[in-house]
């Protein structure tokens, strides 16, 4: 009787294997990656209302409180209040100070393994920098948007192109500033560290930006330190757009609005704003290469 051989079953068919993607291996993919950490910080900012609400009261009180205090002592010509004057600084000091503690989600992610996660991710990170700065500027504009609206209270004409410059230029400035902030926040891993060090930088930049007093006859000391803040060339051309749609007599526009001269030679508005924009990519640039060596 002849045995019967069995056949050996064939071997079960293995699901196929995922391809395997190269960090940062395309551009759209690198783009696709700016814009989902872009947008995940509008959809945290928009979520988060209390915040809102509590980064306006800051800039309320230094316009309407501050400013009202310092006009007794302020000698500013008829027609032209103290807070008109300080409204320019206010505004910058919303952008300032939303633009750079939009970093500290940084140090956050870092203390929760989240961005651990985003370091990984397929793409390079230079995207990931990039589109923390997009999302930084975006919400601290909207902010300084925002605060545009207490305009009047200042006494400021609401001049459409006036608010399309302040716009324009709160964008670029914040830009910058976020930058600065995240490259701190690529080397700090401390929540309670972040908020002193960044303390250390805010303050120091925003009172000598000439925000809260006019940069005219300051002493030669003080003058040196107004021209090395790199919020200076900020602030000053938001307010020369405000006092540009003011009547004012030359000689108190002089004294209020007196620009930033480098050995006699003032500086155009244009010129200030390209050493802000300078300052923005050397920024990006060091933001970017920390995070390369996190």
């Amino acid at each position: 009787m002849a045995s019967v051989v069995a056949t050996p079953a064939p071997p079960p068919s293995l699901p196929p294997v995922a391809e395997v993607r190269e960090a940062g291996g395309t551009l759209g993919a690198d783009l696709r990656g700016v814009r989902v950490v872009w947008r995940r910080e509008l959809i945290r900012f928009g979520r988060d209302r209390l915040r809102i609400v509590t980064s306006l009261v800051q800039p309320v009180l230094f316009l309407l409180i501050l400013g009202e205090g310092l006009s007794v002592i302020a000698r500013t010509p008829p027609g032209v209040s103290f807070e008109t004057f300080m409204f320019p600084g206010i505004v910058g000091m919303t952008v300032l100070f939303t633009s750079v503690f939009s970093a500290m989600s940084i140090v956050w992610d870092r203390e929760f393994g989240f961005l651990r996660e985003m370091l990984v991710a397929p793409v390079k990170r230079w995207s990931i920098v990039l589109g923390k700065c997009l999302g930084g500027m975006t919400v601290a504009t909207l902010q300084g948007v925002i605060f545009l609206a207490l305009a009047g209270a200042a006494h400021v004409p609401y001049d459409p192109l006036m608010l399309v410059e302040l716009v324009g230029i709160m964008a670029l400035m914040a830009f910058a500033l976020t930058a600065f902030g995240v490259l701190l926040a690529a080397r700090i891993s401390q929540m309670q560290s972040f908020s002193v060090v960044v303390q250390f930088f805010v303050m120091p930049m925003f009172f000598l930006s000439g925000a809260v007093f006019p940069l005219a006859g300051l002493p030669s000391w003080l003058n040196a330190l107004t021209k090395i803040d790199p919020l200076t060339y900020a602030v000053d051309p938001l307010r020369h757009m405000v006092f540009e749609r003011l009547s004012v007599p030359a000689s108190a526009l002089g004294r209020l609005d007196p620009g930033i001269s480098w050995n006699g030679w003032r500086l155009p508005v244009g010129a200030e704003l390209g050493i802000v924009a300078v300052f923005a990519a050397v920024l990006l640039g060091a933001a970017m290469v920390a995070f390369s060596r996190e």
